[in-house]
């Protein structure tokens, strides 16, 4: 059996979980608050965050696995991608402890551990698979053949459907992190109060730049039109009173464009390949709208649909763990020269 310790440093979130022979026995996250005032994650203060939090999330794991730091078989941590101040923490962290141990070092793609994320838990898809992939900073639908073997068949070609979200929320005047608020006011809303453009882009490919830009329109005019025109622009005070009495019927018209784009795309992809296996992962697969319609979808067209427990959803170390599982398995290690990057591919 391998016990395994791994670090997820990726964005804004510390964490560190214990891998025992393909089974998740703890998984640890330390949030960090000190970006909410600024509507959005700063680089520098994450990784000062990570410097402070990494120590505690790594003992409160193993403390809570009931394992040794000696006894531990490999070190883990996330490569790719996410913010380099954040990645340098977990990664010299791990190399360090790897190092002083004498015990390999694996490197994780961190997208590659949110598709894994569904491997964690009863039920587990059977490959091949396909999971829908949404998050603040990507959105992929990625054929899964095996735990090691992925193929990215579709991702968005400008912004995430995470960060759809984020932005729409700021422009609403929701504090960050706004997505959750969306998905909130939009359970008390009507989805078909406000109709916005579904992109029409090829392939299995994304796009949300337009759709944001057409919300933007759309607040700016309190609601006139989505076409931005000066004579529809309308004051300050009539754009607050607009989504003040609005609120819930704006959001869940949002959600509801988003899903629908993200729903699409998914639907064309189980039909061009047959699968019909299909998970959603990702930060965003948290949103209470998306996992029911993505059931719902599931339950219309005969989809075997897999979604991980809210705690594998967000950044965490579970996931980082489980797939480091299968990479000691196949002997995938690293060097401690391996460097972390910002944009690595798969």
């Amino acid at each position: 059996m391998a016990t395994i310790l791994a670090i997820e440093s990726s964005c804004d979130e510390t964490s560190a979980a214990i891998c025992l022979d393909g089974n998740i026995i703890s998984n640890h996250i330390a949030t960090q608050s000190v970006h909410e005032k600024y509507g959005g994650v700063v680089p520098e203060l994450a990784s000062r965050a990570h410097m402070a939090n990494i120590v505690p999330v790594v003992q409160a794991a193993l403390q809570t696995a009931n394992v040794e730091i000696n006894n531990i078989d490999a070190v883990a941590f996330t490569q790719s991608p996410g913010l380099i101040g954040s990645l340098l923490v977990g990664a010299e962290f791990a190399k360090s402890l790897a190092l002083a141990l004498d015990k390999p070092l694996i490197a994780v793609h961190h997208m590659q551990a949110h598709v894994i994320a569904n491997l964690i838990e009863e039920p587990r898809p059977s490959f091949p698979f396909l999971c829908l992939t949404v998050s603040g900073g990507h959105t992929q639908i990625v054929l899964c053949e095996s735990p090691l073997q992925m193929r990215v068949l579709g991702e968005t070609i400008d912004d995430a459907a995470g960060e759809a979200f984020d932005k729409s929320a700021k422009l609403l005047g929701l504090p960050y992190p706004g997505g959750p608020l969306i998905d909130k006011y939009a359970k008390e809303g009507n989805g078909n109060r406000f109709r916005f453009p579904e992109p029409q882009i090829p392939e299995l490919n994304f796009s949300f730049s337009g759709l944001k830009t057409s919300i933007l329109y759309f607040l700016q005019n309190a609601g006139t039109s989505l076409v931005y025109k000066e004579e529809f622009r309308a004051t300050e005070e009539a754009r607050a009173k607009f989504i003040g009495e609005n609120l819930p019927d704006i959001c869940a018209s949002i959600q509801q464009r988003i899903i629908s784009i993200l729903l699409n795309k998914l639907k064309k992809a189980a039909a061009q390949t047959g699968i019909r296996d299909i998970c959603l992962a990702g930060g965003v697969s948290a949103n209470s709208g998306l996992r029911n319609s993505f059931t719902q979808l599931g339950q219309e067209l005969g989809w075997n649909t897999f979604i991980p427990s809210f705690q594998y959803c967000t950044d965490n170390a579970g996931m980082i763990a489980m797939t480091a599982h299968y990479k000691f398995i196949a002997g995938e290690f690293e060097s401690l020269n391996t460097t972390v990057s910002a944009r690595a591919a798969w």
